[in-house]
């Protein structure tokens, strides 16, 4: 099931390599999305407010462990195309040690701190009591997230997008069915939503993980003794904590606008909740193709097959912006049904600042899917740092924009949703004007 994308048509090969990725996150945002609409609907604004909060702060951590299983993919998706399965092995075992030891850690971390959150995120008292309650479930999961990510990087890198869509899948169905029992059969009330979502991600992270080391020779090295030298150590340490860096300040920025958010009170609060869960779903794919884009890359990179990449850049950039376009539309049209479908027509005030928000992003995804690709280009070229500049630059501009533009009476919170595109074309204009300067050397310079 493993896909060679260093031969074949290559849009066909990133595009067949993607479609797994892009439904598998779809469903993941189905069923953050069924969280939002059964807690919006069934327990109320100030539910749909703390929920909505909590997973802002989830997909935070959870970027921390992301950021490192796709770090450690890009070396595997290097090593993979080289054809070199010796240092492929050493890949796989420095990194599982690595990263499960940093999952333990921050898991106790995340209890630890669980009192300091409400200050973090200035979250108003009618809200932190169910906000508390769902978090101290919700932080159970953290592991099943390392679990599911890393064999999922794994898989990917190898070029199997499939079977890590399958385990998603699988969770996604079960984690409805548990949020409809728990939430309106048992009436658990927020603390069976995120009992729901810990139980799927275990099913998910336990299942892929029996799958991979049944399936995969390459994993067996974790199961006995194995030399890792230095060098494979400082590779995998650069590429997954710089690649960490990455996700995680792109997500802390979220997480600094989330806690401006929560100042202006519930209403803002519930539709930031919901109007960000749209927004996620809309531009999910174009993410996911910047990874899929990425792995093509990285592929490549290690056969030394220039042109491949050339064309694969421009074509990832031509397919991004068409289906972010055709997004924008759809977004922009129906911005109000999507809205009333997670609040309903009882809030029109949550409504219409759920709608304000989506006109304003909404119109800008092209920019967001094209910062997508230069990520994934420049991490798989051996520059995750390059990624972590622009993240900095996309994320600061927002967050202090954000800050500034929300002080001024006559703009209050607009502000908040006007930074958040802004920083994104900052954040492409750099990007490209470095490629442009780089191009000549960018893909020969750390030939092996």
């Amino acid at each position: 099931m493993n896909h060679d994308m260093t031969r074949g048509p290559v849009m066909r090969s990133m595009l067949l390599f993607a479609v797994p990725m892009v439904l598998g996150n779809l469903l993941q945002q189905g069923y953050n999305i069924a969280d939002t609409f059964i807690v919006g609907q069934f327990l109320g604004a100030n539910a749909l407010a703390a929920v909505g909060s909590a997973f802002t702060l989830m997909t935070f951590l959870t970027s921390i462990l992301l950021g490192l299983c796709m770090g450690s993919g890009n070396v595997f998706s290097i090593r993979f195309g080289e054809r070199n399965e010796k240092a492929l092995k050493e890949s796989i075992c420095a990194s599982f040690v690595l990263i499960a030891g940093l999952a333990i850690l921050l898991n106790l971390l995340a209890f630890a701190c669980l009192e300091q959150i409400s200050v973090l995120l200035q979250v108003p008292a009618e809200v932190w009591g169910l906000m508390r309650e769902y978090l101290k479930v919700i932080f159970c999961g953290i592991f099943a997230t390392f679990l599911y990510n890393y064999f999922a990087s794994f898989l990917r890198a190898m070029g199997n997008s499939l079977v890590p869509l399958i385990f998603l899948g699988v969770s996604a169905v079960l984690n409805i069915a548990l949020d409809l029992f728990f939430v309106l059969g048992l009436s658990w009330g927020v603390t069976g939503a995120a009992a729901a979502t810990v139980l799927s991600q275990y099913v998910s992270g336990i299942g892929i993980a029996i799958y991979a080391l049944l399936h995969c020779p390459e994993l067996r090295v974790l199961k006995s003794r194995f030399r890792v030298t230095r060098s494979c150590i400082r590779e995998i340490t650069n590429f997954s904590f710089l690649t960490c860096i990455q996700q995680s300040v792109m997500n802390l920025g979220i997480l600094m606008v989330q806690g401006l958010v929560n100042s202006f009170g519930p209403t803002i609060m519930a539709a930031f909740a919901a109007a960000v869960k749209i927004d996620a779903f809309a531009y999910m794919p174009v993410q996911d193709f910047g990874n899929a884009f990425s792995t093509f890359i990285s592929q490549n990179y290690g056969a030394q097959k220039e042109d491949r990449m050339r064309r694969g850049l421009k074509g990832a950039l031509l397919a991004s912006a068409a289906f972010s376009i055709f997004v924008s539309a759809i977004v922009w049209i129906f911005a109000r049904p999507l809205m009333e479908l997670f609040v309903g027509k009882k809030e029109p005030s949550i409504v219409m600042e759920g709608i304000r928000y989506l006109h304003i992003e909404g119109a800008f995804y092209f920019a967001i899917g094209c910062l997508f690709l230069l990520y994934g280009l420049y991490r798989a070229l051996g520059k995750p740092e390059m990624s972590v500049v622009l993240t900095f630059l996309s994320l600061g501009t927002r967050v202090i924009l954000a800050y500034i533009l929300s002080a001024v009476p006559s703009i209050g919170v607009v502000g908040i949703w006007w930074a958040i595109p802004i920083g994104w074309f900052l954040a492409d204009a750099v990007g490209l004007i470095y490629y442009i300067v780089c191009r000549k050397q960018l893909f020969l310079k750390h030939k092996r």
